[in-house]
């Protein structure tokens, strides 16, 4: 899954951590709002920001699937693409709502950086519970 997502808030509990920020953002064609914590030692974020995010189970090029650990030496992958990049874990996946009104969830923890993730339920079909994952996000 891939969309543009644009930030709206920046830490809108509080900021709880020196080098993490949990941001809500939205994204442009797939209407998905996602909240995601994010190191902003490393990728620093701006609210009214645009960033391409792709989710995905891996970083090969030709889809083919990731061992237990994950080397680029040597070799183009889809990470070429991106400038920040988080490995993790798709651990709850719920429905809110009822009817045409049914939205999706998603939580996926990365290294204990959070994300959920929450919209149309067509859109997030391919994902599962426990399935590893990959965040890739790039500023537009």
């Amino acid at each position: 899954m891939q969309d543009t997502f644009i930030v709206g808030k920046i830490n809108p509990d509080g900021k709880k951590f020196d080098s993490v920020s949990r941001i809500e953002a939205e994204g442009e064609s797939l209407e998905m709002l996602m909240t995601l914590d994010v190191n902003t030692d490393v990728y620093p974020i701006k609210e009214n920001e645009k960033h391409v995010v792709l989710l995905t189970s891996t970083l090969n090029k030709d889809g083919s699937a990731v061992g237990d650990y994950y080397t680029q030496t040597g070799r183009d992958s889809i990470a070429d693409k991106f400038d920040y990049i988080m490995l993790g874990k798709i651990y709850r996946i719920s429905e809110e709502g009822s009817g045409a009104n049914v939205k999706a969830e998603i939580y996926a923890s990365f290294g204990g950086l959070l994300m959920l993730l929450k919209g149309n339920p067509s859109y997030v079909s391919e994902f599962d519970l426990d399935q590893r994952l990959f965040l890739c996000m790039r500023r537009l």
